[in-house]
C-alpha cells in the first residue's frame, strides 16, 4: 500500500498522528493509496517553520519572487503529461481535462509573473510644507488555503501563487482524495528555486482545517469546496481575526432564447454540463429555454448529443468525454438526487441510472441524465448535484427567465444564448451572478480578471486571482515623511492642519 506525505520544510514527511484516510482509484473502487490526516501538533510544526523562513523571502525583492514564477512555469510545462496523468489516476477526470486544470494553474502563475508592477505603491510630494507620503504593499505573513478535490491544481495555484510572489509562506491543506498534484506542485516550486519553509503542504480532515482556523500565526485563509463549509470556515477565521475569503456552491444557469443557434447551444450544454463529470462549480445544470417551441428544439438537439457520450476511465483514450465520479459517495448521492427528480414529477428524458461500463463495474461511473419539466420547488432544482445531470426549467419569457436565475439563492455563474444584442446586454447589466457568459457556456474570467460569484457562492469581499489576489495577501502601510529641513523648534500639541 502506497503510503502518501506530508511536505514539510523541503521534505516529504510521514505523518504521525496514526490517522489516516484512503485514497480510492475513481475507475475501479480500488484504494491505490493512503494519506495521513494531520493532527493539530503537526500543523503546528509546519505553520512555525513557515514563519521562520518568511521574513527572509520577503525581504527577497519583487522582481527576484517573480523570477521564482517564471521557472515554476516552465516546470510545469516540461512535467504536464506527469502531472495530468496523476491528478487523472486520482481524480478520475479524463487527461484533456485533467491537463486543462494545470493549464489553468499555470496561467495565473505568469500573471504572477507581473508581481513587481502588481505590488508598487503610491507616492505623493509634497503633500504639506516639506512632507511627503507614500504607502506601502507588505505581505501578510503566513498564509494558508483549504482546496478541493475538483481541481487539485488549479486550485492550489490560484492560492498559492499570489500569495508567495507577495511574499508571503502559505500552508496548503489540498483535498484529502487527491492530494498527489499538491505534493507535485510543491517540490516542482523548490526546484524553480523557492527557499524550503515558504510552501507547505499538510494534508488533513476537519481537525487539521480547525487547527489552521485557530492558529494564530496563521493571517489569512482561502477556502474553496460547498457553501455549508465556506459559512463554516468564513465564520470562524472571522472570528479569529483572520482574513478569509470562501467561495462556496452554484446551481449555474443557462438561458436559451428563441433566437439562439440551437446547434450552438446544444453543444454547449452537453460540454458545460456534463464535462468533468458535472464535478465542477462552473457546470451549467440548468438550461432555461424560453418558449415551450424552443424547449422542444432544444431538448431534440440535447438527446442523441447525451447519448452519444462516451464515458469511460482516462486510460480509455483522449476521445473519451467524462470518466467516474471521485468516490462512491458522491455517486450514492447523484443517484439519490435523481430519484428525487423523478419521485417529485420531472420527466427524465434521458435515463442514465442503469449505466455499466464492462470491465469497471466496481467504479464510481455515473451515466449522463437529463430532466425535463423541472420546477422550482424540485430538490434537483434548489440543490448543488455535482454529477451529470442537466435539468430543464421552461420558462414562457424573457422576465420569467431571468428572474429563475436572479431567485436561486446562489450567484457563481451563469449564461445566455442568443442573437440579440440588446437582450445580452440587458442580461448582463440586470443579472445578479458574478460571472456572465454571453454565448459562453463557463464564463471563467482570464488570469488577468478576478474570478467570483455572488449570493451564497461566495463569503468575503476580495476575489480570486487577478489584481484581487495582490489585495488579498498583501496590507498596506502608510508613511508620512517630513526631513529635519525647516522644522519649526518646539513640539506641536494641536492635531496637524495644513497651513
Amino acid at each position: 500500500m502506497l503510503e502518501l506525505t506530508h511536505y514539510i520544510d523541503g521534505a516529504h514527511v510521514k505523518g504521525t498522528s496514526g490517522r489516516f484516510t484512503n485514497i480510492f482509484n475513481p475507475a475501479t473502487g480500488e484504494v491505490q493509496a493512503k494519506v495521513p490526516l494531520a493532527s493539530k501538533e503537526e500543523v503546528e510544526q509546519a505553520v512555525a517553520i513557515a514563519a521562520a523562513a518568511q521574513p527572509a523571502w520577503a525581504a527577497t525583492n519583487p522582481q527576484r519572487r517573480a523570477r521564482v514564477m517564471m521557472k515554476f512555469v516552465a516546470l510545469l510545462q516540461r512535467d504536464m503529461d506527469k502531472l495530468a496523468e496523476a491528478l487523472s489516476r486520482e481524480h478520475g477526470k479524463t487527461l484533456p481535462d485533467a491537463a486543462g486544470d494545470v493549464q489553468r494553474g499555470l496561467e495565473v502563475v505568469e500573471y504572477c509573473i507581473g508581481a513587481p508592477h502588481m505590488l508598487k505603491g503610491e507616492f505623493t510630494d509634497s503633500a504639506g510644507p516639506g512632507i511627503d507620503m507614500y504607502s506601502m504593499k507588505q505581505p501578510l505573513g503566513v498564509t494558508a488555503g483549504i482546496t478541493p478535490f475538483n481541481f487539485p491544481a488549479m486550485i492550489p495555484m490560484w492560492m498559492f501563487a499570489p500569495a508567495i510572489v507577495c511574499g508571503n509562506s502559505f500552508i496548503l491543506k489540498p483535498s484529502e482524495r487527491d492530494p498527489s498534484v499538491p505534493l507535485m506542485l510543491a517540490e516542482l516550486m523548490e526546484e524553480a528555486g523557492l527557499p524550503k519553509g515558504i510552501l507547505q503542504v499538510v494534508n488533513g480532515d476537519k481537525e487539521t482545517v480547525d487547527a489552521i482556523l485557530y492558529d494564530e500565526t496563521i493571517q489569512s485563509v482561502g477556502f474553496v469546496g460547498s457553501t455549508p463549509i465556506a459559512e463554516y470556515i468564513y465564520g470562524t477565521g472571522c472570528a479569529q481575526g483572520k482574513r478569509v475569503q470562501c467561495f462556496g456552491g452554484a446551481k449555474n444557469h443557462m438561458i436559451v432564447m428563441p433566437d439562439a443557434d440551437m446547434d450552438q447551444a446544444a453543444d454547449a450544454l452537453v460540454g458545460a454540463g456534463y464535462g468533468a463529470a458535472g464535478e465542477r462549480c462552473m457546470a451549467i445544470s440548468v438550461a432555461v429555454p424560453v418558449g415551450d417551441e424552443t424547449a422542444d428544439r432544444l431538448i431534440e438537439k440535447l438527446i442523441p448529443r447525451i447519448d452519444a457520450l462516451k464515458v469511460g476511465p482516462y486510460t480509455a483514450g483522449n476521445d473519451v468525454d467524462y470518466g467516474p465520479v471521485v468516490t462512491a459517495a458522491a455517486k450514492t448521492n447523484i443517484e439519490r438526487l435523481v430519484q428525487t427528480g423523478i419521485d417529485q414529477g420531472a420527466k427524465l428524458v434521458v435515463d442514465g441510472r442503469d449505466f455499466k461500463l464492462q470491465g469497471y463495474e466496481d467504479g464510481f461511473f455515473v451515466g449522463p441524465h437529463l430532466f425535463d419539466n423541472v420546477t422550482k420547488d424540485m430538490d434537483i432544482y434548489k440543490h448543488e448535484i455535482f454529477g451529470p445531470v442537466l435539468s430543464t426549467v421552461r420558462a414562457q419569457s424573457y422576465e420569467e427567465a431571468i428572474g429563475l436565475a436572479m431567485d436561486h439563492e446562489y450567484g457563481n455563474g451563469t449564461a445566455i444564448f442568443t442573437r440579440d444584442g440588446d437582450t445580452a446586454r440587458d442580461f448582463a447589466n440586470r443579472i445578479n451572478i458574478g460571472m456572465v457568459g454571453v454565448n459562453v457556456p463557463i464564463p471563467v474570467p482570464l488570469a488577468y480578471h478576478t474570478f467570483g460569484g455572488w449570493k451564497k457562492s461566495v463569503f468575503g469581499d476580495l476575489n480570486q486571482h487577478g489584481p484581487d489576489a495582490f489585495k488579498f495577501y498583501t496590507r498596506t502601510k502608510t508613511v508620512t515623511s517630513r526631513w529635519p529641513s525647516g522644522i519649526k523648534e518646539g513640539g506641536e500639541f494641536s492635531i496637524p492642519v495644513m497651513e
